[in-house]
């Protein structure tokens, strides 16, 4: 795994710490509102890229940020999709043959 996506997972792992604690929530709250055990959710917040997918969504969806996860691949901000997109338009339009133009 490259070293920048690994230190995007411990600061993930760190946020959900902070947002955990500012909403005076406890660890054992945590595990008992997410289903997992202590150890799993201990990996997360420190960032471990073996934990699931769906165990980070549902911790979003615990601390009540569960919006932030759909809206993260959104088309419309994906700016190197949009920039992709332009340079993909082409450079003219023909009529095919025994189309009539509008």
């Amino acid at each position: 795994m490259p070293p920048k996506v690994r230190r995007s997972l411990a600061k993930l792992g760190s946020d959900v710490s902070v947002a955990r604690r500012k909403r005076h929530l406890t660890v054992a709250m945590m595990v008992a509102r997410l289903g997992v055990s202590k150890s799993t959710y201990l990996r997360l917040e420190k960032g471990d890229p073996t934990v699931a997918m769906g165990v980070y969504a549902m911790t979003l969806f615990v601390l009540g940020l569960g919006d932030i996860l759909g809206g993260l691949l959104d088309p419309a901000r994906d700016e190197q999709g949009l920039l992709l997109d332009a340079q993909n338009l082409p450079k003219r339009i023909r009529a095919k043959k025994g189309q009539v133009p509008l």
